[in-house]
């Protein structure tokens, strides 16, 4: 059986996409931990485009971006399916997708905000997340129905790294009394084992976005903008 590689980072929730995937469909893997500031010739060579994490290694195939990888993680495993079988259920959450794609903005605005900025930005983010909890979660355990699907994966920077954003701003903004689903859903993602044991301790967390926060404000990035 060829052997199975990730390349990653341990702040990026792009790379953590991809190891929930491995860890929910039970696939073992070996994980390597990248330094972005000095990339390994490995990784330069597995994603010459984008020289980027995550890249899965699968025997001689390289993989790059996440949302593919998943993707072809779902095709080769298909164990424990991440995508719906449905046609039409599968285009659904590829809306999805490409709607946290589109959204990234939003996200920089809010973590670069300064006190006069601050309230707007907040608002433009809880309009979107209104439209995710109110149209993709609706009142479903999970975005993926009972159980954690690809969906869920994607949006999976919403527990645990926004929390550390909200704190490195000083703004709370998913909370019980404005977008109760969502909170309630980030709580049981977290709960599940695959996810729970997956995570990057919150303190380190923290002071990597604190920083990280104060780099993009400066325009001195001392980290890639694709870690978060």
């Amino acid at each position: 059986m060829d052997e199975v590689k990730l390349l990653g980072c341990w702040v990026s929730p792009f790379a953590h996409r991809v190891k929930w995937a491995l860890e929910l469909k039970g696939v073992k893997y070996e994980y390597t931990e990248e330094d972005l500031s000095n990339k390994s010739q490995l990784l330069l060579e597995s994603n010459p485009v984008h020289k980027k994490v995550p890249v899965l290694l699968h025997g001689d195939k390289a993989i790059s971006e996440s949302a593919v990888i998943l993707e072809y993680i779902d095709e080769v495993w298909p164990q424990n399916p991440l995508f719906p079988v449905d046609a039409y259920e599968r285009a659904v959450a590829r809306f999805w997708i490409g709607f946290a794609a589109d959204k990234g903005s939003v996200y920089h605005s809010f973590i670069v905000s300064n006190e006069e900025s601050r309230e707007k930005s907040k608002e433009e983010l809880i309009q979107v997340l209104k439209v995710l909890e109110d149209e993709a979660l609706k009142d479903k355990k999970f975005f993926g129905g009972d159980e954690i699907g690809v969906v869920d994966i994607i949006f999976g920077n919403i527990p645990h790294w926004f929390e550390a954003m909200e704190e490195a701003v000083g703004v709370k903004v998913v909370e019980p009394n404005t977008l109760p689903r969502l909170h309630a859903w980030a709580q049981r993602f977290k709960q599940v084992p695959e996810i729970n044991h997956n995570l990057p301790p919150y303190h380190d967390l923290l002071l990597f976005v604190k920083g990280f926060r104060q780099s993009l404000i400066s325009n001195t990035p001392k980290a890639s903008a694709q870690s978060l």
